[in-house]
């Protein structure tokens, strides 16, 4: 029970965060490049944010599905207080949760050794969750072949970064601070 109530925390504080933080922060960066015609590449950028409740959710609770579970309730928390996107956040929110969770599936130890190669494989797998359907449902495909390339490339650097390395020293900082000093 506890753990349950634990993705659930973690799915409504993301969601949170993604509406009234992530997307306002995206939304004034993608105007402000409106006139170069780069504003599409604002879209894989900070797509890296958007993937970060489901790392966090298999570290808490490293269990197979935590992820998944914690990316699609953040989803449905920020769909249901007024993300841009509106239903299709929940479609994303299961993809890119379910593909995090690549890094770490199918042995449990990976979710409580949560080492950085586990981190950075479903980062780099929640890229792709990320910019496939995307790639389809918002035309991507229309754009030049080079624009679509800085996007994949910018998509797969930023979840490195944020879903990757953010999450990882996020969850080191939580390691140390929950660990008892010895003297």
């Amino acid at each position: 029970m506890k753990s349950i109530i634990l993705v659930a925390l973690i799915g409504i504080i993301m969601g949170v965060i993604y509406t009234y933080g992530f997307n306002n922060i995206y939304n004034v960066a993608k105007i402000s490049l409106l006139p170069t015609g780069y504003a599409p590449v604002m879209d894989t950028i900070f797509s890296g944010l958007w993937y970060m409740a489901a790392p966090l959710a298999m570290y808490f609770v490293p269990t197979p599905g935590s992820g998944t579970i914690g990316e699609l309730l953040a989803s449905i928390v920020e769909m249901a207080i007024g993300g841009q996107w509106g239903a299709l956040t929940v479609l994303e929110g299961l993809i890119q949760g379910a593909t995090n969770e690549i890094g770490f599936f199918p042995k449990k130890s990976r979710y409580q050794a949560f080492s950085w190669s586990s981190v950075l494989t479903g980062a780099f797998f929640a890229s792709i969750g990320g910019f496939v359907p995307s790639y389809f449902l918002y035309g991507w495909y229309k754009y030049s072949i080079d624009l679509q390339i800085v996007m994949f490339i910018t998509g797969v650097i930023s979840s490195l970064v944020f879903d990757g390395v953010l999450v990882k020293l996020i969850t080191n900082l939580f390691e140390r601070s929950l660990k008892p000093v010895i003297q």
